[in-house]
């Protein structure tokens, strides 16, 4: 038996010294790159900013006056205004980029069921927009709602692809592709 095991040890032992390279690299002995030459600097200038709004002309539009009205549904409710447009379940199918609260973040919206309507999430929101669930048509108004099933936004469509509506708690919010 012990002379079994030497000699299975001995092929295994002859087999491996066969597992050298002998092929040589032909690129062991290329020569590397040419180093970079050093290219001329123009001088650097430096000068101090004007104030902001100095010089009359800016290249940002001037801010808007204080009372400024926004397309929005009232909060906590309400109809969709005489101009908005018909809106279907399919249409808002994909992702949507939405301004809500100053910022702006993503959602996404399925025609998987979730309950009482679709699954829908956002990515990057604040405020009421972080609890979104799921979502559904009602009439000419798109609601969002919470995990648990209440309403928490609804929008309308203003536009081809643009929405406005507002949060339960009065946020303005628009959706557009």
């Amino acid at each position: 038996m012990q002379l079994r095991y030497v000699v299975t040890g001995v092929l295994v032992a002859v087999s491996l010294s066969g597992c050298q390279r002998t092929s040589s690299d032909p690129y062991t002995n290329l020569p590397g790159p040419a180093p970079l030459q050093a290219q001329p600097v123009p001088q650097v200038q430096s000068n101090q900013l004007p104030p902001p709004g100095a010089g009359g002309s800016s290249q940002f539009p001037a801010a808007p006056a204080g009372n400024t009205q926004m397309a929005s549904l009232p909060p906590g409710g309400g109809e969709a205004p005489a101009t908005a447009l018909d809106v279907t379940k399919e249409s808002m199918v994909g992702n949507w980029r939405v301004n809500n609260a100053g910022s702006s973040c993503d959602m996404f919206l399925t025609l998987t069921n979730l309950g009482g309507g679709s699954r829908g999430g956002t990515r990057g929101c604040v405020g009421e927009l972080t609890a979104m669930g799921s979502w559904e048509v009602s009439g000419k108004t798109v609601q969002f709602k919470n995990r648990s099933g209440d309403v928490i936004g609804r929008v309308y469509k203003s536009g081809e692809t643009r929405f406005d509506g507002t949060t339960n708690s009065g946020q303005a919010i628009s959706l557009s592709r």
